[in-house]
């Protein structure tokens, strides 16, 4: 089954393909400080890249993955829209992944045999001085989720871990914080006794490989239209309008 996935749930654009097991290639965007994200101008040119260079054409495709965030507004509509509109087109399968679970997948595996390591802290900033993040635990297959997905301050970042450690009978006591959240929280998280890798670790960004390898195993189902982005809060449009406080995401 040959599989493009791609995320765009972060600044970056992430695209993968998936031809099996063993071959998968992947390209990146990464805005520079300062710059705004590619999502809506680079996702296609990249796609079609990578689709190049492996000699596939778009109509090969069996399957495509995306990234559902939570993340940014924007880079979330972007991606879900383009994905639902190639699905359609071509006719293939369709798959929501949860791009936290991405973040996890890819630390375990990257991690398999690292003693510091028993669970996973996925964590994705989500502006306005908050976090996206949730647990998880080795799977049989895919990372096994501990806690549902929340937007948090920083300070409450350690009772996600409180609460997957109890959730997991306390067998999880070494944990590994991943994400660019983790990467601007990392004083609250290392308060907590996680680990958090180097900024500059490949695991602190959302891989649109892993986003390929969850939905591979993703059983798809309920139509194009079931795959919607999972914000986790109120966008800044409708907080603005309604009164609301916060900062912009931008």
């Amino acid at each position: 089954m040959i599989v493009l996935g791609f995320d765009t749930a972060t600044a970056a654009t992430a695209v993968a393909l998936r031809l099996d097991e063993e071959t998968t290639t992947e390209a990146r965007d990464d805005p520079g400080p300062g710059e705004h994200p590619g999502h809506a101008t680079r996702l296609l040119a990249m796609t079609r890249e990578l689709l190049d260079e492996a000699g596939v054409r778009w109509s090969d495709l069996d399957r495509i993955a995306v990234g559902v965030g939570p993340g940014t507004f924007t880079g979330l509509r972007v991606g879900i829209a383009t994905a639902r509109g190639l699905a359609q087109s071509l006719s293939a399968e369709l798959v929501g992944v949860s791009s936290l679970a991405a973040l996890a997948e890819a630390a375990f595996a990257a991690m398999a045999d690292d003693p510091r390591v028993d669970g996973v802290l996925a964590v994705i900033d989500a502006r306005r001085g908050e976090a996206f993040a949730a647990a998880y635990e080795r799977g049989a297959g895919s990372p096994v989720e501990l806690t549902t997905p929340l937007a948090l301050a920083p300070e409450d970042l350690g009772s996600v871990i409180v609460r997957a450690a109890g959730a997991s009978g306390g067998r999880l006591r070494r944990w590994l914080a991943v994400g660019d959240g983790a990467t601007r929280f990392r004083g609250q998280l290392e308060a907590t006794g996680a680990h958090v890798l180097s900024d500059r670790s490949p695991l602190q960004t959302v891989s649109a490989a892993a986003i390929c390898e969850l939905g591979s195993r993703a059983e798809p189902g309920g139509g194009y239209e079931a795959i919607v982005p999972d914000y986790r809060r109120r966008p800044d449009a409708e907080i603005a309008f309604t009164g609301g406080g916060g900062r912009s995401e931008s």
